[in-house]
């Protein structure tokens, strides 16, 4: 089982040089300082966390898993015990408001935190981010006295909390669900219903579980305009604030899974259960998108997080294993045979991996340093550009990274060939725990068509112009930069093609709509390549600024040729296939399908 250890150089590198947090935190008005003493102190913290105490409960909840009974659900061995120890050191009140007990850091430096714990152990990880993302939620939308009721034990993380949303008869569609909720005299609800795939719903690791639910009150509109949202705890707090009687609400089973096994997934029932609206009737599909948008930057997270566990562990067998010998002769002479690490085309796969976790790292980083400055700068302009520019991303990155994580968690297995495939060495079950990744949150097809139907052409291009005119600005202030042509050629065009197509595409929407959802998978995925070149672009350019005997900065700058001339040229099989249209999709009839 690889052994994971955080790649705090990395971190450090695209935190400082590239992404200037310093500066960064400054402009935030709202978020305690951050000095470069506390920022180290916090990552290298957590990276013993993770290091130590994760990364050995990975295995083992992977073999234990979840258990369910009539009264309740069993975490696998340690992971109680972890959780109280992430609690009791601060952890989960780091990114919180302070008047709530938190110490109110910014949301991008949490995000660090959550790289490293998540490749660590990513089940684990989940009963913590979702928690932390069910009090975002509340802190921006719900009441007072909700938020006095419910946040304090939030924080501290004595509580924890779910998205309540799926249902087995409606995914996606969130329109057709069917939970209700009934108006009791005393303001609050009743909530009755069924939610399916729920993380977390149920487990022994909290005292207390803050359920978000969305259900519709009787007489709302039909559709997406009359859901709500609801804060349905499963013990109801009493007059002290502490843990009252038990609510209706009961885990009536969890689910089985591929991988992810040690993170409940509960279908949960609600039985007329005492709950209260958070925000306004009718208007909760807005609020839930607050902590969607969280979570699926999040799941993004995990495809770098898994794509980083997996290259450690392909690295350290592919330079240990010995296997044939080199085509250009013998690396390895006093040996009877040389280490994987000299052939080409194990190269190949190891360096996919490197340069999707490090690229993919700076782009999640870049956009997490986008949403801290929309919800926290002083500078009203600034809020603005950051929010259009992270909402045009956040897709991108979740759907993008998951892909990309996905195929380098399949390259790491390949690297050991058929030990690969033995689940003692580890590497099976990050394929297997990664693939839910672009699943969940909203599918890669969902968060294309969102990209490019409702982003991207529902803007009529605007939105996309605000990233395209960064990227120009890049290169114009790079070109003549040396050692930059390279990158700088290549990207101008990519950038310039992307408007390019964009326009064609809208064309061929105006006569038929089924060009959008033909194109839209290519189209995320070509606009991911150009995103993680412009990231390659920008480490280069900071990396050639440096020492060249730096042995790891030398290998930024080999990382992004690489990057540009071997996988770049992805982006031209994505361009031609959403170009030749929705005609080869469409017209086969469906009777056809099954011969």
């Amino acid at each position: 089982m690889p052994q994971y250890t955080a790649p705090l150089r990395d971190i450090n590198f695209v935190l400082k040089d590239v992404l200037n947090s310093d500066k960064h935190f400054a402009s935030l008005a709202t978020r305690e300082e951050v000095s470069e003493d506390l920022m180290d102190a916090i990552i290298s913290e957590g990276a013993k966390f993770s290091e130590n105490v994760l990364s050995p409960l990975n295995q083992i909840g992977d073999q234990q898993g979840c258990t369910w009974s009539e009264s309740g659900v069993t975490t696998p061995d340690g992971f109680k015990e972890a959780y109280k120890q992430f609690a009791e050191g601060g952890w989960t009140s780091m990114t919180a408001n302070t008047e709530f007990g938190g110490q109110g850091l910014p949301n991008s430096l949490g995000l660090v935190v959550t790289e490293m714990v998540s490749s660590a152990c990513w089940s684990w990880g989940m009963y913590t981010g979702l928690s932390q993302s069910a009090a975002r939620l509340l802190e921006t939308y719900a009441s007072d006295e909700l938020q006095a009721t419910y946040l304090p034990k939030m924080t501290d993380g004595t509580w924890g909390g779910t998205m309540c949303l799926t249902e087995s008869h409606c995914g996606s569609d969130l329109g057709l669900l069917r939970t209700k909720a009934e108006m009791n005299a005393d303001g609050s609800y009743n909530v009755t219903g069924t939610k399916i795939f729920i993380s977390g719903g149920e487990h022994d690791m909290m005292e207390n579980i803050v359920h978000l639910v969305l259900a519709r009150v009787e007489g709302a509109p039909a559709g997406t305009k009359g859901i709500s949202l609801f804060v349905v705890p499963k013990f109801l707090p009493d007059e002290n604030g502490e843990v009252g009687e038990r609510n209706g609400v009961h885990c009536g089973s969890i689910e089985h899974k591929m991988g992810i096994k040690a993170s409940a997934t509960c279908v949960m029932n609600f039985d007329s259960a005492k709950s209260f609206l958070v925000g306004e009737e009718n208007r909760g599909l807005n609020a839930m998108f607050h902590m969607m948008n969280s979570a699926r930057l999040g799941t993004a997270l995990q495809g770098l997080s898994a794509g980083e566990a997996s290259f450690q562990g392909a690295l350290a067998y592919a330079r240990d294993r010995l296997q044939m010998r080199s085509l250009t002769g013998p690396k390895n002479p006093d040996g009877p045979a040389d280490p994987l690490i000299v052939h080409a085309d194990v190269r190949r796969m190891l360096l996919t991996q490197k340069a999707f976790a490090e690229g993919s790292r700076a782009f999640i980083y870049w956009v997490a340093q986008l949403v801290d400055t929309f919800y926290f700068s002083g500078d009203e302009e600034e809020r603005r550009k950051a929010e259009e520019l992270s909402e045009l991303l956040t897709p991108i990155a979740k759907a993008f990274v998951t892909e990309t994580g996905l195929e380098s968690a399949n390259y790491g297995m390949q690297v050991f060939g058929g030990h690969g495939f033995i689940s003692e060495w580890g590497m099976e079950q990050i394929v297997r725990d990664l693939r839910i990744a672009t699943l969940y949150e909203g599918t890669t097809g969902i968060q294309a068509l969102d990209l490019l139907g409702r982003k991207v052409m529902g803007s009529g291009g605007k939105q996309l112009m605000v990233f395209t005119k960064v990227i120009h600005q890049f290169c114009k202030d790079q070109k003549d930069k040396p050692g930059m042509a390279p990158f700088i050629e290549k990207l101008s065009t990519l950038n310039a093609e992307w408007g390019d197509i964009t326009g064609k595409l809208g064309e061929k929407a105006m006569s038929n709509a089924d060009e959008v959802g033909a194109a839209s998978v290519d189209y995320l995925m070509y606009a991911g390549y150009v995103s993680l070149a412009y990231m390659w672009a920008r480490m280069a350019s900071v990396a050639l600024d440096g020492d060249a005997d730096d042995a790891f900065l030398k290998a930024k700058v080999q990382t992004a040729h690489f990057y540009y001339q071997r996988i770049l040229p992805r982006t031209e099989s994505h361009k031609l296939a959403m170009l030749n249209g929705a005609d080869s999709l469409m017209a086969m009839s469906e009777d056809a399908f099954a011969f």
